[in-house]
């Protein structure tokens, strides 16, 4: 079966850094885009960035570019998630997904990992 697990998250200072992993199972990781995704305490999920197979950057949201970089590892089957100078604003529950790209859609998503980030 097809699973996604993002591990990584936690309490930390604003300021600080921390480095989130997904770890994918049951799929040919490499054949897919991965991106990540945070919702916050009401508010919608929103798009933090992407990588496309050959680890090049689709595009990040503007609230975190030059503070995030994303990575994947397609030997370890893992994407990554480097959230460098973390801000408060930046608390959220955080979701790895892939992207096909015969039809341009994520279609398998992780259960989430908590990253709170205290001022």
């Amino acid at each position: 079966q097809v699973q996604l697990v993002e591990s990584g998250g936690g309490s930390v200072q604003a300021g600080e850094s921390l480095r989130l992993s997904c770890v994918a199972s049951g799929l040919t990781f490499g054949m897919y885009g991965l991106g990540w995704f945070r919702q916050a305490p009401g508010k919608e999920r929103e798009f933090v960035g992407s990588i496309n197979r050959s680890s090049g950057t689709i595009g990040f949201a503007d609230s975190v570019k030059g503070r995030f970089t994303i990575s994947r590892d397609n030997a370890k089957n893992t994407g990554y998630l480097q959230m460098n100078n973390l801000k408060a604003e930046d608390t959220a529950v955080y979701y790895c997904a892939l992207r096909t790209y015969w039809k341009d859609t994520y279609v398998y998503w992780g259960q989430g990992t908590q990253v709170t980030v205290s001022s």
